[in-house]
């Protein structure tokens, strides 16, 4: 058992990229740089398989002649009850004419380290 996972959902600060991640993550999700290295364990018992429990793929195109189009690409997290709880604008920018942007969104499940 790894003695600094602590309650299932507690997060930390990545120290590479400041995203706020799970404290169970070995990895970061949002720079995916290593965050610990685990001597005690072996290879088969630090790979946890994720569940890809959703992802959502679109592109959004300006047409040829248009003007600039500016968007912001926004994330909202709801409980069970419909409530908000949590909203992040992940990105904004600007499309010329005839440019494109593809925005992927993921979720993957896993059951934290030493349940």
């Amino acid at each position: 058992m790894n003695a600094r996972v602590g309650a299932a959902g507690k997060t930390r600060v990545c120290p590479h990229c400041k995203s706020t991640i799970l404290e169970s993550a070995s990895v970061c999700p949002g720079c995916n740089h290593h965050l610990r290295f685990d001597r005690s364990a072996n290879l088969d018992s630090r790979v946890q398989p994720a569940v890809s429990a959703l992802r959502v793929e679109g592109a959004f195109k300006n047409p040829e002649g248009a003007e600039a189009w500016e968007y912001s690409v926004v994330v909202t997290i709801r409980n069970d009850r419909g409530e908000e709880v949590a909203r992040k604008v992940v990105g904004v920018g600007a499309l010329e004419a005839h440019e494109s942007r593809t925005v992927t969104l993921s979720v993957d499940v896993v059951k934290p380290r030493g349940r």
